[in-house]
């Protein structure tokens, strides 16, 4: 059972968006306000990935019987490898006080959207297909038969992303410092919402309290008489 807490931030975008560096500048900035949520997967680790660091590597078995045990609120299946996130990587970031964030895929998003997490949802928007092709290529990391199924996964999460109500914002990554704004701004203007609510809520209860008070001595008086 994932625990009640601050209201996760999700973030979804086609691979080579650049929705982790995003991510990795946020984290840095308010290291004290949000904490990532380490997914699992089944693929090896790529050079300087640690284990717990950047992904909880696992056996494809292990995750498999990890989900039918019901531990992980999403995963999905990308390029042959298994990923998703557990309860218990949530529960560690809303422990600690923090805002958790999630790094996931579209069909991580469909399954969470159906929880009680109630998340933020943000997709991160290359500025074109071309674009995204140089940034993956420029990666060095994958195969072409690879890279192209990346890119076909790509134009289909595109798609997805843009179709209205999936999202509450997407985020067009053609300048990374004008795309984190963008993203600070949204983050600031959800927090100043809660803000707002909890101080309306405190008002709302001294004024009960006060009330309560009022008729209390009232009665009182009433019984004195």
């Amino acid at each position: 059972m994932v625990q009640k807490g601050p209201r996760p931030l999700v973030l979804c975008g086609p691979s080579g968006s650049g929705k982790s560096t995003l991510l990795k500048r946020l984290l840095k900035e308010f290291p004290d306000k949000f904490g990532f949520s380490v997914s699992h997967t089944t693929r090896n680790p790529r050079p300087g990935e640690i284990n717990g660091v950047h992904y909880h590597f696992t056996t494809k078995e292990e995750m498999i019987a990890a989900i039918a045990r019901g531990e992980f609120i999403e995963n999905a299946t990308f390029s042959g490898n298994m990923y998703g996130t557990s309860k218990q990587a949530v529960n560690d970031v809303q422990c600690s006080g923090r805002i958790c964030v999630l790094d996931i895929e579209i069909e991580g998003v469909k399954q969470v959207k159906k929880t009680d997490l109630n998340p933020l949802l943000v997709f991160v928007m290359p500025p074109s297909i071309e674009e995204l092709e140089r940034r993956l290529r420029a990666r060095n990391t994958e195969e072409e038969e690879a890279l192209k199924k990346r890119l076909d996964t790509a134009r289909k999460e595109i798609i997805f992303g843009q179709e209205p109500g999936n999202f509450h914002i997407i985020i067009l990554n053609d300048n990374l410092d004008k795309a984190y704004s963008e993203l600070r701004d949204f983050i600031s203007q959800n927090m100043e919402e809660k803000e707002r609510a909890l101080v309306e809520t405190v008002i709302i209860f001294f004024s009960m309290v006060k009330l309560s008070e009022k008729l209390f001595f009232e009665d009182s008086d009433e019984m004195r008489r």
